[in-house]
């Protein structure tokens, strides 16, 4: 038992992003839904994996690894147990946790021996018998495989990620095997294993996308079904703190992805939270906050998106292009009809049934038993099908693609004008619309993942943004731009030259009764540093958030803190921003460095006695030309 042990402490789990002094000290516990075969039918596909995980089900719980093999509600231990989750849910790292524990003798006791067989990168002979897979698996065992297979309840073989094994999972029984000395074609003696007609009383642990579960299902007898569905509120804060060494730095890290929503959301999937806190870490190199982040919400995704796909075959693009026309249309269709599941019909119309690609976009899930309808697809999170819903419009093609549910134009403008009139839930589409076609966004889908985006539509945002508020100011007054929205836009673009474009015949910035979170407040300050021709700033009933808001709804208004307002590229007037006491140390210096600020009203400010000390020592330097103070 102890030989087995030492021999995989060096299986091949290589899934963690960096190198880790302890296995256990990264890990951050994910929350499950575990059911037995008999019930499992409506979640196979994680179908809506972001909702239930957000608000956690009765059925949903924290995910230890002695979860796994638990007796279920029936009071059965199951031998079988399926571990289901899309790519980069974690399920390669629950195996990891498994492996560790039993290793270490602190859990899975019941078994001596553990044989973990990587199905993506298994090495073995075409044919072969249980006992050599057990000696491949293991090559420094000094106990004859034979033996070890002789006391079957002691030992759990584990598959992972059993849809990379590429053959047919149903097999005529006749050919399977159910002596493990016995030499046979490699994918029956994995069907053996699966259909237990070789050592019945072995326990298995298989983890799988949830796209390839209808074929396994027909294997599978008094299986257990454990679908991980990522990271609850608490445990994604949890994950950030073990990311980061540095507590100042987590908490920074932390908060701006809680200042996000979108991102915030995301993070629910661990390989997203993953990748924020890679793109966070890079950021703080250097640089005391976050305050000045280079790295928009779009950023992150195509980040994100070039991790999910870095191990496909690079030498077709073409098949990759295409592909992803076919998934933007769809997801296009989907967020203009409020729909999110998909039928898989229509995902065969639209050419989407190819293995290769589909799972790392798509969970599926399978119908019960008595149901009359097929699969039924879902992005992995909305704000990924919204994020392929924006990348539609600006994809290279080479004429319109058409889908089972009709022909769908790639008109921006109609986009734009519905978004602008009522469909306010387009919002989030839009928003990586603008993120898409910035310069820095061409070219980095282009290098790394391979696809090509147009710059067509660059044009057609600015008139648009121009034209917007336009509109929306009085003739005889000066034109000023009254929508955060059109600062979260420009930012996600990131160029200041589009900034100063779009804004260039706006003077004024009218924002009223807004919370303004960290990522409102990035936005803005990176808007207003590039608007030349800014002269003044009203933000009446507006409040500067930066602590974690959850935690801010309690306080009073006078308590509420400030993190960075934009005083330093200030023009001529300050007024209505409800100031707090917290902020005028720097405002008093900032009147002094400033002189081009001639109007300030703090009416609606909770400034305190020691607060106004601090302003009357900014009023007395000589740099203050301060003309109105109300």
């Amino acid at each position: 038992e102890h030989m087995v042990r030492e021999s995989h402490q060096d299986r091949e789990l290589d899934t963690c992003p960096r190198e880790i002094p302890s296995f256990h000290s990264c890990f951050t516990t994910l929350t499950i839904s575990r059911e037995p075969q008999s019930k499992h039918g409506a979640k196979d596909g994680a179908v809506g994996t972001s909702q239930r995980c957000g608000s956690t089900s009765s059925k949903a719980a924290s995910a230890t690894t002695t979860a796994l093999f638990e007796p279920g509600r029936d009071g059965q231990t199951p031998q079988v147990v399926v571990l289901v989750g899309a790519p980069g849910m974690g399920k390669t790292t629950m195996v990891r946790k498994v492996m560790e524990e039993w290793r270490e003798g602190t859990l899975h006791t019941q078994f001596d021996f553990v044989f973990c067989i990587d199905c993506k990168a298994i090495v073995l002979p075409m044919e072969a018998s249980v006992a050599d897979l057990v000696s491949q698996c293991c090559p420094g065992l000094r106990v004859p495989a034979g033996k070890i297979l002789d006391d079957q309840k002691r030992i759990l073989f584990i598959f992972d990620g059993l849809e990379a094994l590429g053959f047919s999972l149903v097999q005529p029984k006749a050919e399977l095997s159910s002596d493990p000395r016995e030499v046979k074609p490699l994918e029956l003696i994995l069907m053996s294993l699966l259909k237990k007609t070789v050592l019945p009383e072995a326990s298995l642990l298989i983890t799988m996308r949830p796209t390839g579960l209808g074929s396994l299902r027909q294997c599978l007898k008094g299986e257990y079904y454990v679908e991980i569905l990522g990271f609850s509120a608490a445990r994604r804060e949890e994950y950030f703190h073990r990311y980061f060494e540095n507590p100042n730095k987590a908490n920074m890290a932390f908060r701006f992805a809680r200042g996000n929503e979108i991102l915030y959301s995301l993070c629910v999937i661990p390989v997203m939270s993953w990748t924020i806190c890679t793109i966070l870490e890079q950021e703080l190199c250097g640089k005391k906050n976050l305050l000045e982040c280079s790295k928009a919400t779009t950023g992150m995704m195509m980040f994100y998106l070039s991790q999910l796909l870095k191990h496909r075959d690079r030498d077709n693009p073409q098949v990759l292009q295409q592909f992803l026309l076919l998934l933007c249309s769809l997801a296009a269709e989907g967020i203009w009809k409020h729909k999110i599941f998909f039928e898989e019909k229509e995902i065969k119309d639209c050419g989407l049934d190819q293995p290769s690609l589909i799972p790392f976009f798509l969970n599926e899930r399978i119908p019960e038993e008595g149901e009359d309808h097929g699969s039924v697809y879902a992005f992995t999170h909305l704000h990924l099908q919204e994020f392929f819903a924006a990348m539609f419009y600006v994809l290279e093609d080479d004429g319109e693609i058409v889908s089972s549910l009709g022909r769908l134009e790639k008109n921006v403008n109609k986009l734009l004008e519905s978004y602008n009139k009522s469909r306010k839930d387009l919002n989030v589409t839009v928003r990586f619309l603008f993120g898409l076609v910035s310069q820095k966004s061409i070219e980095y889908m282009d290098k790394t993942i391979g696809c090509r985006i147009s710059p067509r539509a660059r044009e057609e945002l600015l008139e648009w943004l121009q034209g917007r508020h336009r509109g929306l100011s009085h003739p005889a007054q000066a034109l000023k731009v009254s929508e955060m929205d059109t600062l979260h836009f420009l930012f996600e673009m990131n160029e200041k030259s589009f900034v100063q474009s779009a804004l260039g015949h706006f003077t004024d910035l009218d924002l009223q009764d807004t919370k303004l979170t960290l990522y409102d407040q990035m936005a803005l300050s990176f808007c207003i540093q590039h608007w030349a021709g800014l002269d003044s700033i009203t933000l009446q009933g507006c409040s500067f958030h930066w602590q974690d808001p959850e935690a801010e709804l309690d306080a009073s208004p006078g308590q509420v803190r400030c993190a960075k307002p934009p005083f330093s590229v200030l023009s001529h007037r300050l007024q209505w921003c409800r100031l707090s006491e917290s902020c005028c140390a720097e405002l008093a210096a900032l009147l002094a460095e400033h002189p081009g600020l001639a109007h300030l009203e703090l009416g609606d400010s909770s400034l305190g006695d020691s607060g106004v000390r601090l302003l009357c020592e900014g009023l007395r330097t000589p740099g203050c030309r301060l003309r109105i103070l109300r």
